[in-house]
């Protein structure tokens, strides 16, 4: 029996799960990596369906539908931008503005595979961020705490966007210089708010949850 996963809200259309980090959404190829999200949500709910993914190494929330109809409908608010989503991150450095926006097209490093990068050909990619403290870690380095909001939604695209403006994320594997994967034992990003309106009743619905860090 998988271990299950703190769930948030469960009702008959949708489920909202709280990932922790190291743990994959969806199966891997091998046979090592088949303990994920959706297979334990699928223990205990079995027609749950996955509508969006977070990145193994990313914590927090995660949407899932219950049943091919419900992941069609969510599938669709995600498509109109409908899902308000919300995520913490923990940057080397100062950030020098307190808010901005990140435009920067991004496609797939095909020789370096997850690794995503930014180049004139990539699909249009937008990134809102604000700063929610600047603060320094126990050696005195200073590092800025963010509040970032994926306009759109590329694989590794908050990674690649805060990387591209010299504030890598804290332990970040694939896009931070050595010294900053150093700084943490684990990606300091985590999905903390979750906003949709319920797919079959229309009722505002929100949740929040708090980084681990």
């Amino acid at each position: 029996m998988l271990p299950a996963l703190p769930c948030l809200y469960a009702d008959e259309a949708l489920l909202v799960l709280d990932k922790p980090a190291g743990l994959l959404s969806v199966p891997g190829r091998d046979i090592v990596n088949q303990d994920c999200a959706s297979a334990r949500a699928q223990a205990q709910w079995p027609d749950a369906l996955v509508v969006h993914r977070l990145d193994m190494a990313t914590s927090g929330l995660l949407l899932m539908a219950r049943g091919a109809a419900m992941r069609r409908a969510l599938g669709m608010a995600f498509e109109w931008r409908r899902v308000y989503k919300r995520y913490i991150a923990v940057v080397a450095g100062h950030v020098a503005q307190d808010s901005g926006d990140i435009h920067q097209p991004l496609r797939t490093d095909w020789p370096n595979r997850p690794r995503q990068i930014i180049t004139p050909d990539g699909r249009p990619s937008h990134t809102r961020w604000r700063v929610l403290a600047r603060e320094t870690d126990a050696r005195g380095r200073p590092q800025t705490r963010l509040e970032l909001e994926p306009v759109t939604g590329r694989t590794h695209q908050l990674r690649v966007h805060l990387q591209s403006i010299g504030h890598p994320m804290l332990g970040d594997p694939l896009y931070a210089d050595a010294e900053t994967l150093a700084r943490s034992p684990r990606l300091l990003l985590h999905a903390s708010e979750l906003a949709l309106a319920h797919p079959v009743s229309g009722a505002a619905l929100h949740w929040h949850s708090p980084p681990p860090f």
